[in-house]
C-alpha cells in the first residue's frame, strides 16, 4: 500500500519555496507575458519549486509559532520573488521608451498598437525592437540565467532571511534610472541624430525657397528616412541586447544585495 504521509512542516517548507519562485515567475521576463497561460505560469512554479525543494540548498526551516507569523513569512518571500523579477522586467522596457523616443522623431507617435505581451497601447517602433530584443535574448539563454539567479537567491537569501537595505535599493535604483535614459538614447541615438540633420536642412530650405511647403515635404522625408536609419540599424540589435543583458544581471545582483 503507497504511504503519501508526510510531516506538515515539510509542506509548509515547500509552500514558502513556491511563494518565492511563484511570484518571481509572475514579473520576470519571458515568463510573464500575456501569451504563457497562468495555468502554464503556475505548473512551471510548482516544478521548479519541487526541484528546488529537493536538490536545493540545505533546508533551514523559519521558527513561527502562530498562523500569522507564517502568513509574514509568506509575504517576505512573495516580496523577494517580486523585487528580483521587477529588478529584471525594468532592464526590458528600455527599449519601449527608445521606441517611443524613435516614433516622435519620425511622426509615427500617434500611430499606437495593442501589445498582447503587456497589455497595453505602444509605438510601432517600440514593438518592434522589444519583439527583436526578446527574441535574441531568448536564443542565447537568458531565461536559464534568470532560472540560475533564482535558485541562488535560496543561498544568499534562506527563507525567512530576508533583511530590506532601504537606502541600498533606492541608490541601485536611482543609479539604474539614470542609465536607463543614456541606455535609451544610446538605442534612438542614430535616428534622432539624422532626423536632427533632416530639420537643418529643412530649415535652411524653408529660408531659401520660401515658396516651397515644407511641412508637407518633411513629414514624408523624415518618415522615409527614419525608417530607412531604423532599418540599418537593426545590425546593432545583437550589441543591444548584450548591454541589455549586463544591465539586468547587474540589476539582479544590486537588488538581492539590498535583500540580503
Amino acid at each position: 500500500m503507497l504511504n503519501l504521509s508526510f510531516p506538515l512542516s515539510e509542506l509548509e517548507y515547500f509552500l514558502l519555496i513556491l511563494m518565492r519562485i511563484a511570484s518571481f515567475v509572475f514579473a520576470a521576463p519571458f515568463f510573464s507575458t500575456r501569451g504563457v497561460p497562468n495555468h502554464v505560469k503556475v505548473a512551471l512554479s510548482v516544478f521548479i519549486s519541487y526541484i528546488m525543494y529537493q536538490f536545493g540548498p540545505e533546508h533551514i526551516y523559519p521558527q513561527y509559532s502562530t498562523f500569522i507569523a507564517y502568513c509574514v513569512v509568506v509575504l517576505k518571500e512573495v516580496a523577494v520573488g517580486l523585487l528580483i523579477g521587477l529588478g529584471a522586467q525594468l532592464c526590458t522596457s528600455v527599449v519601449l521608451f527608445a521606441g517611443r523616443v524613435i516614433d516622435m522623431e519620425v511622426g509615427l507617435s500617434m500611430a499606437n498598437v495593442f501589445d498582447p505581451t503587456t497589455n497595453e497601447q505602444s509605438t510601432i517602433s517600440g514593438v518592434i525592437l522589444q519583439y527583436g530584443t526578446m527574441l535574441i535574448l531568448y536564443t542565447t539563454g537568458l531565461h536559464r540565467y534568470l532560472l540560475k539567479a533564482l535558485m541562488e537567491t535560496f543561498t544568499l537569501i534562506p527563507i525567512n532571511g530576508i533583511h530590506i537595505s532601504t537606502d541600498r535599493l533606492l541608490t541601485n535604483l536611482t543609479a539604474f534610472l539614470s542609465n536607463y535614459i543614456i541606455i535609451g538614447f544610446r538605442i534612438c541615438l542614430p535616428v534622432f541624430a539624422s532626423i536632427t540633420l533632416m530639420n537643418i536642412v529643412l530649415g535652411l530650405l524653408a529660408k531659401l525657397a520660401p515658396q516651397m511647403n515644407m511641412f508637407s515635404v518633411g513629414i514624408q522625408l523624415k518618415l522615409l528616412a527614419g525608417l530607412s536609419v531604423l532599418l540599418i540599424t537593426m545590425r546593432m540589435m545583437p550589441d543591444i541586447c548584450n548591454f541589455i543583458s549586463m544591465q539586468m544581471q547587474q540589476m539582479i545582483v544590486a537588488t538581492v544585495e539590498g535583500l540580503m
